[in-house]
């Protein structure tokens, strides 16, 4: 994947940074932090424009949040109501969830945004809460402004030294990752238990 990854950003630039950035915000799995620092890397040796590598990447960030934003928007919560049940979440769980998004939203947005995994999944629930097209872009791009460009000066500043950088930050994308899952397990387990015994206490 990673050589894969270099050649193409190497051979196409700004377009395929454009291309790769928009894909890792729409949740399909494409290292951000591998195709940033390359690009940095690349701009230190003059091959792209430090500035435009910036740029493009925070469009994408942006085009592909906004993507996966729509759909949890138009499908999001239909899917919870149909299928919610599987793993013990009512419409009024939605109602309540959809309140706490509508309240604090916004600093949910911004702060995932320079958080591996989480930076990527958040747009989905922004939709599901029907938090405006908007204000949610707006944040979005408050937050994937520092986390674009610190990676990109990263492998400028680095050189051919940010594969370093990458192996850290996708190892912390994996206890990230592992911490979501059990957030995750924990979060049905708590539900089923809790309508366990609510159904004991209703026998």
């Amino acid at each position: 994947m990673n050589s894969f990854i270099d050649t193409y950003v190497v051979t196409y630039g700004l377009l395929a940074i454009l291309v790769l950035m928009t894909l890792e915000s729409a949740l399909i799995p494409v290292p951000s932090e591998l195709v940033m620092t390359l690009a940095g890397v690349l701009a230190a040796s003059g091959k792209l424009s430090l500035i435009g590598a910036i740029l493009v990447g925070i469009l994408g960030n942006l085009i592909g949040s906004v993507i996966l934003w729509a759909i949890g928007r138009t499908g999001g919560r239909s899917l919870v109501e149909r299928f919610g049940r599987f793993i013990f979440v009512k419409p009024r769980d939605l109602d309540r969830a959809e309140r706490w998004f509508q309240r604090h939203g916004e600093a949910a947005v911004i702060i995932s945004r320079l958080l591996p995994v989480v930076r990527s999944v958040i747009s989905l629930p922004a939709g599901v809460a029907e938090m405006p097209v908007g204000k949610f872009s707006l944040y979005t791009l408050i937050g994937s402004i520092p986390f674009v460009a610190l990676l990109t000066l990263a492998g400028y500043w680095l050189g051919a030294n940010y594969t370093v950088l990458v192996k850290v930050i996708q190892d912390l994308g994996y206890v990230l990752g592992a911490l979501l899952v059990l957030l995750v397990v924990g979060f049905v387990w708590f539900r089923y238990r809790r309508r366990a015994n609510l159904e004991a206490l209703g026998e």
